[in-house]
């Protein structure tokens, strides 16, 4: 085993770009109901468990990221979040009451999960997912 390998023990944050940090933030705070765990200018972050979800304004991402450029909302997707829950339907039916649109689901998959997916302002997509087994 390499050293690195070693290393790696967990996955501690997840930087998300978002293009308007204001309704990013709102929609964090009332669709999850997370408290904010730290905030400044550019940034708002949210604790999933042990997990911190960074929201960075997309202006600010070049200083984190250089010299690559941060994406905005236009960008096509290219990743999925994945939140377990133990029920898909009364979770879907909680953020129906707040204001949220599912891009696909309830649905059950071959792999023995129900699972559906929403995007949050800027486009990232949050999954829910449910152990059928």
């Amino acid at each position: 085993m390499s050293q690195w390998s070693e290393q790696v023990k967990e996955i501690g944050a997840i930087t998300l770009f978002v293009d308007d940090l204001g309704a990013a933030k709102g929609f964090y705070q009332g669709v999850f109901g997370l408290p904010v765990h730290f905030e400044d200018g550019n940034s708002a972050v949210f604790r999933f468990g042990g997990v911190l979800i960074n929201l960075l304004d997309v202006v600010a991402a070049g200083k984190l990221i250089e010299p690559a450029a941060g994406g905005t909302s236009a960008v096509e997707s290219r990743a999925q979040y994945t939140i377990g829950v133990s029920d898909v339907d009364a979770v879907c039916a909680e953020l129906a009451q707040r204001g949220v649109t599912l891009l696909n689901g309830p649905m059950n998959r071959p792999c023995g999960i129900r699972t559906a997916a929403f995007t949050d302002p800027s486009g990232h997509i949050w999954e829910i997912a449910q152990d059928l087994s």
